[in-house]
């Protein structure tokens, strides 16, 4: 897609001003990122009769709060702060495991997502919008800032047939309906045809990924637009339930563990969610004789899978980007 930035960006603003009508919800799950901004934006017409929902973890910095405060306070949001503490979180991962069976080391992100969704529930909302496949569409992870404009392009196409969200299973098991208007076909579209050289470029010396989204909505967003991608766990302060658990499991314990179940845990937490799936879910399902197998978790993992949903395992970006 050959347009200059102008042109792109307003190309753009209209796609995204469609699907979030398109998206209805009654209400935004808001970090005060970028994508989830934007969408408060897009929706700040009818803002006075939506709410947006942000969590963090008590007792942290969580840098989300400020930020989410700010775009609330702008969009005329109803703002509902939701603070969980170490032990209802603790208390929560088996239910999340049990939700999207995975034990996958990112599960501190998706306690994030269930706990808004929870809130929602029990506010009565039955319809929240995400910001799910902004990062993934238009190079929001740093990993992706080292590719080519070649790379980028054929790793990001092959990225939109195989993505999926934790928040529709977790909706789906709350009874709360996810609304992602990222994930839009139109929106896909645009973002493979898109010149990659408008997704990743330098300001003052640092490397910016979804770059026309920046540009896009700059003027709406002032400094939030260039706020970096941090990922849910440190932006909600629940990275710091990592600490907990690498506390509870000695080295010797670990290295025991990893040669009782046969599996090259990632670190001391992948043990721990996986010995909580082995007991809420069960045992993993294996790849059947002459399937591709996980390297990790030896279940079935189709050949243009990037990631397996089971244990987190990924392939190095190389393997898809040529």
């Amino acid at each position: 897609m050959k347009k200059d930035e102008k042109e792109a960006g307003i190309l753009l603003r209209e796609l995204l001003s469609d699907a979030v009508k398109k998206n209805n919800a009654e209400a935004l799950l808001l970090s005060g990122g970028l994508d989830t901004s934007i969408l408060a934006a897009l929706s700040k017409d009818e803002a006075k009769s939506k709410k947006a929902l942000t969590v963090a973890l008590d007792g942290t910095h969580a840098p989300d709060l400020g930020y989410a405060k700010r775009v609330a306070q702008k969009f005329h949001y109803e703002h509902h702060l939701i603070r969980i503490t170490e032990s209802e979180a603790l208390g929560e991962i088996p239910m999340v495991i049990r939700a999207v069976r995975s034990f996958d080391p990112a599960l501190p992100n998706d306690l994030v997502i269930y706990a808004a969704l929870k809130e929602a529930k029990k506010l009565g909302i039955k319809s929240v919008m995400t910001g799910d496949g902004a990062d993934e569409l238009f190079a929001g992870y740093s990993y992706m800032h080292g590719l080519s404009h070649e790379e980028l392009k054929t790793y990001i196409t092959a990225l939109s047939k195989t993505m999926w969200f934790s928040s529709n299973k977790l909706g789906a098991i709350l009874g709360v309906e996810i609304k992602q208007p990222y994930c839009g076909r139109k929106i896909v579209d645009f973002a493979i045809e898109m010149d990659s050289g408008l997704k990743i470029k330098e300001k003052n010396g640092r490397r910016y990924g979804k770059w026309l989204l920046r540009k896009a909505f700059e003027e709406e967003l002032g400094e939030v637009a260039w706020r970096e991608k941090d990922p849910i766990e440190f932006g909600s302060g629940t990275t710091k339930l990592r600490d907990i658990i690498r506390g509870r499991i000695l080295d010797t314990e670990f290295e025991e563990k990893k040669r009782e179940y046969g599996m090259d845990f990632m670190n001391k937490e992948h043990l721990f969610f996986y010995e909580l799936y082995k007991n809420v879910v069960g045992e993993i399902p294996k790849a059947k004789e002459k399937e591709n197998a996980c390297p990790l978790c030896k279940t079935r993992l189709p050949e243009d899978r990037f990631h397996c949903s089971i244990c987190g395992f990924c392939y190095p970006i190389s393997r898809y980007s040529k």
